[in-house]
């Protein structure tokens, strides 16, 4: 993440490609609904740390730090501009956390104390940008270096402070960031995916911290008159790659796993009503006409629609009786109470399919008014429609229990 670049065309590409690539889909993941809640400040934070984050690997390409060197005319002024976005996502980073967690948005005060700290967190990494450049200026580093700046002028005077200056500043804001989200991972009501998500932000900040250890200790050891360089030109960048990715992901994805997790959720139940469905059309001779614009959401509320409104004229045929014995011939059969109470709602329902059939009523007149009785039948019947409609896969099960059911009736009317 810094000038210091990596030997090889294919590995610098996949270095700093491989995060750019990541962070701008991230960002194009995150854009739609930012613009919709543009309102929403830490929205817009995320947006500009996605988007700050992604410039940083773009201006830290070699290719890019020589352009920038080039058109400025100033060897070496990449590194100061490259430090300084650096310092600056790792502050944006840190700042909304403490939001985060201290409940700060644009309709909330929050704490006094976050705020305090958002304060001082922003003076702080602005006031170490500003030193960055001053120190740069007074700093003579006249021989470009595109792969290894931080080793090369390590012993440099003032150039040897800025070095020391930012890699201090993005190891303290990595490590409290990281302490925050590891304290907010343990807080007991988060969602699923929000907890998955901060997990891989604490990774990916780890990450950092192994970037910064890596040039740290190659700094050190130019100091102490050694040569580690590889772990600067190669060691650190990889780090910040993965970093990268993971901080990416930690961003998406609470947001992608819930859209996903909700998706498959309508589709489930789209499925699991789909025998329900299939019975009910065939009675009734009709069905939901099919469109290739309706969203999952709507195909499911026009099943469920269509079942209850198909239920609801069944209901002055529904036989109390018979769904009670039912439920008692499952039970005697040895199902459990769920499963006996669908297995007796689905006799109900072909029961009063058939009854339907039998009477001369056309199929396309209103039905007569539901009364009181019925229509208490009818909600119990809709209170597990999943369970109901799965069971209707099973039609030996519900053979049988009709059968079971059907011969008790018979058999008190025999006595009677």
């Amino acid at each position: 993440m810094n000038p210091s670049g990596l030997p090889g065309q294919p590995y610098s590409v996949l270095v700093f490609g491989t995060p750019v690539a990541f962070l701008a889909a991230a960002l194009v993941f995150k854009l739609p609904s930012i613009v919709r809640l543009w309102r929403d400040p830490l929205r817009r934070a995320v947006g500009g740390l996605l988007l700050l984050a992604c410039g940083i690997f773009v201006l830290a390409a070699p290719p890019a730090v020589s352009w920038t060197n080039r058109v400025t005319g100033v060897p070496n002024i990449a590194a100061p501009l490259v430090y300084s976005f650096l310092v600056a996502f790792c502050g944006a980073s840190l700042l909304l956390m403490i939001a985060w967690r201290g409940g700060l948005t644009g309709r909330s005060p929050g704490s006094a104390r976050a705020r305090r700290a958002m304060r001082w967190a922003a003076v702080g990494h602005m006031g170490v940008i500003v030193a960055l450049w001053v120190l740069f200026a007074l700093a003579d580093v006249p021989v470009e270096r595109l792969r290894d700046l931080d080793t090369y002028y390590a012993g440099t005077p003032f150039m040897r402070e800025l070095i020391v200056l930012y890699l201090v500043a993005h190891t303290t804001s990595c490590v409290l960031t990281y302490r925050l989200i590891r304290d907010w991972i343990h807080t007991v009501t988060l969602d699923v995916w929000l907890r998955r998500g901060l997990r891989a932000l604490a990774v990916g900040y780890a990450a950092n911290l192994v970037f910064d250890a890596a040039k740290g200790t190659a700094v050190v050891a130019r100091w102490a008159g050694g040569d580690l360089d590889p772990l600067s030109t190669e060691l650190a960048p990889l780090a910040a790659c993965v970093g990268a990715v993971l901080i990416a992901t930690g961003f998406v994805l609470p947001h992608a796993g819930q859209y996903l997790r909700d998706r498959w959720r309508i589709r489930r139940v789209l499925l699991r009503l789909g025998p329900l469905y299939d019975l009910l059309r065939t009675a009734t001779g009709r069905g939901v006409p099919f469109s290739l614009r309706a969203t999952p959401e709507l195909r499911l509320t026009r099943r469920e629609t269509f079942i209850r409104d198909a239920l609801l004229q069944l209901a002055r045929h529904f036989d109390e009786e018979l769904r009670r014995r039912a439920y008692e011939a499952a039970v005697d059969l040895g199902r459990g109470p769920g499963r006996a109470g669908a297995l007796a709602a689905a006799v109900t329902i072909r029961d009063a399919i058939e009854a339907r059939a039998l009477s001369r009523t056309p199929s396309r007149t209103p039905s007569p008014q539901v009364t009181g009785h019925d229509a208490d039948l009818l909600t119990d019947l809709l209170r597990d429609i999943e369970a109901v409609s799965q069971v209707l896969s099973h039609p030996d099960e519900i053979e049988a229990v009709r059968a079971l059911a059907t011969a008790t009736v018979e058999s008190l009317h025999v006595y009677e």
